[in-house]
């Protein structure tokens, strides 16, 4: 008897959940869901057939077609663009709650030890957490001001070496890797960890041609469309060998970390009354703070690390948002679990905002029009840091850092391509390299001459 009413019971529960299913459908049926436009997808591939070597191209293209809010597949998972100011705003500021998080990536896993850097940090008290020691700790007005020294030597030492190699041609890229690096390396970790000559190779982890190596790698693989975050189930086959590189990146990054925290702790121990002189030390003592409310430990600290030894470049799209929940945007319904990308690179050739977007003409911004923009996330037309809760939080050392090497650039040097006239600014190439950074594919090559007395080098 008691048997049969558990089967009474159960066969209830089904039809009640049959029922309900029914009544959803029919719901849905009265009331269709509207999603935004967009190509029909593919099975199983869903419309990544549509993305070339350079995605934020490729979406620009076809949101010309669709519209500044697109709705693609990527395999298994929804995809949403948004292609203009006014629809990031829409992400970035007006649902900036929904959309806060991020999803779960191989480069995430990998590359930023299980997802502890606030890049993919998903959105909770772990991430709110880091990004507060960064804002009130690590880039403070105060913390900055303290470092400054140490921009103004390595800027004077940077210009220094310009101005001895002026007359020859010089890839530009290198002088400003090696003071970023420079400057980055003592603010963060107390001094430089990597040899700039063969002289310096003892004391040093790593030289700063390896360096730059390893961070290139970074930033190229947390960009990547790798097949295996959007078709799971082909994630075990790891189909580009990304997932290879990023286990080997990961291990070269260990021993730098291991070698630098370990100097770091062996210090702190050394001393009686322990005062942070970096940011490291600060990052250590920190994760022996009792009251915080998310526990750090050695490998967040890692994490926070490496997030901090970028050198904030702007990113063509944006790090990719994912919904935490339902949401209406703009009239249209982007479901829980879609993937966000703001295509800052194709707002910033939107010519509903800009006269001549092809153009470089660095006047604009000295017109009534563009004097308002600023690039700290209030103006959703320039992007390079991102906007809302999960901003770069360190745009006010990347914009400290990018205007006095430009203004230093500029002040202390005449610029002209090599050749005797042969080459033209038409022959120079813009082609990129796609990832989280997408940097010049052949990097400027340029001869300098000093514009000011020798003795200010």
């Amino acid at each position: 008897m008691e048997a049969l009413s558990w089967v009474v019971l159960a066969v209830s529960w089904l039809a009640a959940l049959l029922f309900l299913q029914k009544l959803t459908t029919s719901l849905r049926q009265h009331h269709p869901l509207k999603f935004p436009p967009g190509p029909r997808p593919w099975p199983i591939i869903g419309n990544l057939n549509l993305i070339g070597p350079l995605p934020h191209q490729s979406l620009q293209k076809l949101a010309q077609k669709y519209g500044p809010i697109m709705q693609l597949r990527f395999g298994s998972f929804p995809v949403v663009v948004a292609s203009s100011a006014e629809m990031a705003k829409h992400f970035l500021k007006t649902h900036d709650h929904v959309f806060a998080s991020r999803p779960q990536t191989a480069a995430g896993k990998h590359t930023t030890y299980n997802y502890l850097n606030i890049t993919w940090a998903p959105y909770g008290p772990y991430w709110r957490q880091g990004r507060k020691i960064y804002l009130s700790e690590l880039f403070s007005s105060k913390r900055l001001e303290s470092y400054e020294y140490i921009r103004a030597e390595e800027l004077r030492a940077f210009v220094s070496r310009l101005q001895a190699s002026s007359g020859k041609p010089i890839m530009l890229k290198e002088h400003l890797s090696r003071v970023t690096l420079s400057i980055i390396s003592r603010i963060v970790l107390g001094r430089k960890y990597f040899s700039e000559s063969e002289s310096e190779t003892e004391n040093s982890i790593v030289t700063l041609e390896e360096f730059q190596e390893m961070l290139d790698e970074l930033f190229l693989l947390n960009g990547v469309l790798n097949i295996g975050d959007w078709i799971p189930w082909l994630d075990f086959l790891d189909l580009q060998g990304y997932v290879k590189r990023m286990k080997a990146l990961k291990k070269k990054f260990d021993r730098f970390h291991d070698h630098v925290f370990d100097e770091h702790k062996a210090k702190i121990k050394g001393m009686g009354d322990f005062v942070p002189r970096d940011m490291a030390d600060l990052l250590l003592q920190l994760a022996d703070d009792p009251n915080l409310q998310v526990k750090l430990n050695y490998d967040s600290v890692k994490g926070f690390t490496q997030e901090t030894m970028r050198k904030h470049p702007v990113a063509v799209l944006l790090a990719p948002h994912l919904a935490l929940e339902d949401c209406n945007v703009a009239g249209y319904d982007i479901r829980k679990g879609t993937r966000v990308f703001i295509n800052s690179w194709s707002i910033g050739r939107d010519p509903s905002i800009w006269d001549e977007p092809e153009e470089f003409r660095p006047e604009r911004f000295l017109q009534e029009k563009a004097n308002n923009i600023d690039v700290k996330g209030h103006s959703f037309e320039l992007l390079p840091f991102g906007s809302g809760r999960r901003m770069c939080p360190g745009y006010s050392l990347g914009l400290k850092m990018i205007s006095s090497s430009l203004a230093n650039l500029l002040h202390g040097f005449h610029w002209k391509l090599p050749g005797d006239g042969d080459m033209k600014v038409d022959d120079i190439s813009m082609d990129e390299v796609y990832g989280l950074a997408t940097p010049r594919k052949y990097p400027l090559v340029a001869v300098i001459d000093p514009r000011l007395p020798l003795h200010l080098y």
